[in-house]
């Protein structure tokens, strides 16, 4: 056998003077191929004696392991070099202004567009925003909201529930309405309140006209006189304003929701008798919003007097007004991430639809 340390010696330091990584590799087949010369070594340990095959066997191994590992750390070298190279070739100047050429992939969702439009309206009409958590207890999703255990709303197949369980404010589940924020709102202040919650909402759910998550805007107004003209005005105003024609027709039919009484359900007037379904024209109605006063049993759960105050509650479908006004048939397709389907129907942030500007004059 060949004396292993000047093999060990000679192969290290080829490994060494390797001016790149095809070297490295060309060093690694020669050695440890299956005709390398480590490679060798190894089969020819068959041909020796126990004794020899005992002293030498560990020395070649030791050999192929030391060979094996300046291998991978001359590789790594080489790797970072390229890699450092590259970023100092790619970077980019963040502090630079953009070009205007590179403004023009991205787009502004519809469901964020019309969540903008909405805002501006209602805080022209005075209206604050309010917030709360995705994940709500039975307690503020349901029972707050003077919805019986006894309502379908409550079943395992119309509600996300989570295992937590709390024995004063019940299961945890993923919020059905974003009804639950006007009680959290409410407790924390004090009447006269004015304000909108919009906001993601969860319900087991899947077809073409309705999606597992999908998005709500509710608004709730409370004082001592509020009553359901306060209300039809309010509606008549958002939707004139929102869907740009004027003195928008609405029609009132009585419905039935736990958390209001009495309840209706809010008709637009429509034409449906072309390719195209036109809002604030012709003899059909379609149904847009669900309102009503709001229940005095939701206003003791958040410690209001209904002997004194009362107020008018509604919730609209937010992406079901964006199919509305932008003309988009299916609402699966707003939750798609289909780059196409957004390059289509979505906004350029320099070329956003002016409705956004508050009331019309």
């Amino acid at each position: 056998m060949e004396n292993l340390n000047s093999i060990k010696k000679e192969i290290l330091q080829k490994i060494k003077s390797a001016e790149s990584d095809d070297n490295v590799e060309e060093i690694r087949i020669r050695e440890l191929g299956k005709k390398g010369r480590i490679t060798k070594l190894l089969s020819e340990l068959g041909k020796l004696n126990q004794e020899e095959r005992k002293k030498l066997g560990p020395e070649i191994n030791d050999l192929k392991n030391k060979v094996l590992e300046e291998i991978e750390e001359k590789k790594e070298f080489f790797l970072d070099q390229t890699l450092n190279k590259k970023l100092l070739e790619e970077k980019v100047d963040v502090t630079l202004p953009v070009k205007s050429s590179q403004n023009t992939n991205g787009r502004i969702h519809p469901v964020s567009q019309v969540l903008d439009e909405i805002t501006e309206i209602f805080g022209s009409l005075g209206y604050e925003i309010a917030d709360g958590p995705d994940i709500e207890t039975e307690y503020y999703n349901f029972n707050a909201l003077n919805i019986p255990e006894s309502h379908p709303a409550r079943q395992m197949h119309d509600t996300f529930y989570f295992d937590e369980f709390d024995k004063d404010q019940g299961q945890s589940v993923l919020r059905t309405h974003t009804s639950p924020v006007q009680v959290r709102t409410m407790e924390e202040g004090k009447p006269p309140f004015r304000f909108i919650s919009p906001g993601r909402t969860y319900r087991c759910d899947s077809d073409q006209t309705h999606t597992p998550m999908f998005h709500q805007i509710e608004g709730l107004s409370v004082d001592k006189e509020t009553n359901l003209g306060h209300l039809k005005w309010t509606l008549e105003t958002f939707l004139s304003s929102f869907f740009e024609i004027k003195n928008t027709k609405i029609q009132m039919r009585p419905s039935y929701f736990p958390f209001t009484e009495p309840s209706l359900e809010i008709d637009v007037l429509c034409d449906r008798s072309g390719p195209v379904l036109k809002i604030g024209e012709g003899s059909d109605w379609l149904e847009v919003a669900g309102a009503g006063m709001v229940h005095p049993n939701v206003l003791k759960s958040a410690n209001i007097d209904p002997d004194i105050y009362q107020g008018f509650a509604f919730g609209f479908g937010l992406d079901r007004l964006a199919q509305l006004k932008y003309g988009i048939p299916d609402l699966r397709t707003f939750f798609s991430g289909d780059i196409r389907w957004l390059r289509h129907y979505g906004f350029s942030a320099l070329d956003i639809p002016t409705l956004s500007r508050g009331l019309k004059k």
